[in-house]
């Protein structure tokens, strides 16, 4: 009565192709929840077997949150890929579905079709013969590389492994995926070196990941990887992705190192997806939290011009513009663009906006938006959406009064107007991330580490290095290339501040330290060798004081990891008649109240 395509499980098993195998759904399994979302894993028969290596690719999941693929289901699998996964130390394949239709309903068959047996018990054992070659993916790849030479090359002479698969406990892995955004080459500077980095965005039907380049493969890949084309790549490292700085649906995040090799597939046709988009309405953002990230349909109905504001430190110009959106839930939002974004935005045309990774922020009472560094923006994009929303806003939102969920947004540590802000309003303005800013906070001492927070430094004036003790009562400088018999105390004290948004971690160097400490790095070095309970004494009475810090913020890269450092420029004490002002002002622009 209902048919299925009997056998079908054993050959895919197996590495034979099967074109739009029939199957039944007979349950299904949420995974341990992670950073990446919900993701199943399916029970599924083909009347003959029963297979539960199988797993519903995350933009499918909805099918079965809304019932959709319930058990007993008939459904024809009209795409999947095939994964090598290690399986108490076997080599197993998975089948990841990137596109199913249901047939029948569950329902309406309301039984298990035929007596089928478990395929992971029979299957494994007897071996179908195969019309692909079983080759591990290196081998594949290189017998690829080869043929690509010819004009006829065709991306079905390599097997890939769709990006969901992935995890860093394989090693044999090929994808094929889209490049949809890349970001502009950032370079670094410390005590440990110089470096260069760039970040993109990578695609396939099963889901997306954030691959980086460092050094010497920043050089290699950055010229040839371009924003849209579709590319193999093979032979990067995986590991825990960094959700501080790497918002996307997926737990991992890729490095490409010296091995790598990215070749372009120049057949890919429609199979791979181009940029995804997941739409809130704009009204929507109301109810969103502060650093939520979401996608963005509206239309451009007014910008600002560019702002230029200067760095106090560095003297470096940034630029910032506003955009006014509007969607068809007559609701307008303050969109703010940066840099680059910003200088090359043309509003005048009132352009549609599709945003994908907006960051919500909060200011004044009202919502807003922000481009952080992995934004991706389309202009007047070419789908369905777009264009309806053009016509709403040609012929009714052009005139429509709107409601505004934004205030008056202050660039926070940027601005020459306005130098107070909170730690919550740092951390959502991404300060720093993107060039080193300095911004002011009124915070308390929440806490102080006493590990390295006092050192012995070279006596020589100027040179602050750490001595190297040489257990023979001489100190070794390093950095002068000398021997001393005395040496000088200096602070390097790690403080976490609080304010009522949030707590943030710092450093203070001697000058700011002694302040905050209420000692000179002699006294607390002297106290820290030979009355170690005052000294702890010291740093307790320092905790829940409150001062004006001026801060400077700056991502940097430590071991090929990105950080961001919050150093103390200074501190002193408050001055209430100016931090009055400062609240009067704040209270006036949330009451509305205009200043004369």
């Amino acid at each position: 009565m209902y048919p299925l395509t009997e056998g079908s499980i054993d050959k895919i098993m197996n590495g034979i192709d099967v074109d739009k195998p029939v199957l039944q759904i007979l349950g299904n399994k949420k995974l341990a929840s992670s950073s990446s979302g919900e993701r199943y894993r399916l029970l599924v028969s083909d009347g003959k077997r029963i297979n539960s290596f199988t797993m519903l690719a995350t933009q499918l999941n909805s099918m079965i949150t809304d019932n959709i693929l319930t058990e007993f289901s008939i459904c024809q699998i009209n795409r999947y890929a095939i994964s090598m996964v290690n399986n108490a130390g076997k080599q197993k394949r998975v089948m990841v579905i990137l596109n199913i239709e249901v047939k029948v309903p569950g329902e309406e068959v309301g039984q298990k079709i035929g007596n089928p047996t478990n395929a992971e018990s029979e299957g494994d054992s007897k071996q179908a013969p195969s019309t692909q070659p079983a080759k591990s993916p290196p081998r594949q790849w290189n017998d690829f590389m080869q043929k690509q030479s010819t004009p006829q090359a065709s991306a079905n002479n390599v097997t890939t492994t769709p990006i969901v698969a992935l995890s860093p406990y394989q090693n044999r892995w090929v994808i094929k995926a889209r490049v949809i955004s890349k970001s502009n080459i950032r370079t670094w500077s410390n005590s440990r070196g110089e470096g260069k980095l760039f970040s993109m965005d990578l695609v396939d039907e099963s889901g997306e990941i954030r691959c980086t380049a460092f050094r010497d493969q920043c050089d290699k890949f950055y010229d040839m990887l371009e924003v849209g084309k579709v590319y193999y790549l093979s032979r990067a490292t995986l590991k825990s992705a960094n959700k501080q700085f790497n918002n996307l649906k997926n737990d991992y995040e890729m490095t490409l190192t010296g091995d790598t090799e990215i070749i372009p597939c120049h057949d890919a046709g429609n199979d791979i997806p181009s940029l995804q988009f997941n739409f809130s309405l704009i009204s929507d953002i109301e109810t969103k939290e502060k650093n939520d990230i979401l996608d963005i349909l509206g239309v451009a109905k007014s910008c600002s011009e560019v702002q230029t504001l200067t760095a106090r430190t560095t003297g470096k110009e940034l630029k910032k513009r506003d955009i006014n959106l509007v969607d068809e839930s007559n609701t307008m939002v303050c969109l703010t663009l940066w840099d680059l974004q910003a200088e090359n935005f043309d509003g005048s045309m009132n352009p549609v906006l599709a945003i994908k990774g907006a960051r919500v922020g909060e200011f004044n009472g009202g919502k807003n938006l922000s481009a952080i560094s992995s934004t991706v923006i389309q202009i007047d994009p070419d789908i369905p959406a777009a264009h309806k929303l053009r016509g709403w806003f040609n012929t009714v939102g052009r005139n429509e009064e709107v409601k505004s969920i934004s205030r008056t947004l202050g660039s926070g540590a940027s601005s020459q107007s306005s130098s107070w802000i909170t730690i919550r309003e740092a951390k959502d303005s991404e300060t720093g991330v993107k060039n080193m800013e300095i911004f002011t906070v009124k915070a308390m001492v929440n806490m102080i580490r006493v590990e390295n927070a006092i050192y012995k430094s070279c006596p020589i004036e100027g040179c602050k290095k750490k001595l190297i003790d040489q257990a023979n009562d001489m100190y070794r400088c390093e950095k002068c290339g000398k021997d001393y018999p005395n040496y000088k105390y200096r602070l390097l004290a790690g403080i976490n501040l609080a304010d009522w948004t949030d707590h943030q971690w710092i450093t203070a160097f001697s000058d700011e330290a002694e302040k905050i400490l209420n000692g000179t790095a002699q006294e607390l070095g002297e106290l820290y060798e030979n009355d170690n309970s005052t000294f702890l004494e010291k740093i307790g009475d320092a905790t829940f004081k409150t001062f004006v810090f001026k801060l400077k913020a700056k991502l940097e890269v430590f071991s090929d990891e990105q950080r961001m450092k919050v150093t103390c420029l200074d501190v002193t004490p408050i001055d209430y008649v100016q931090y009055n002002s400062h609240l009067i002002t704040q209270l006036n622009e949330l009451l509305g109240i205009e200043k004369f």
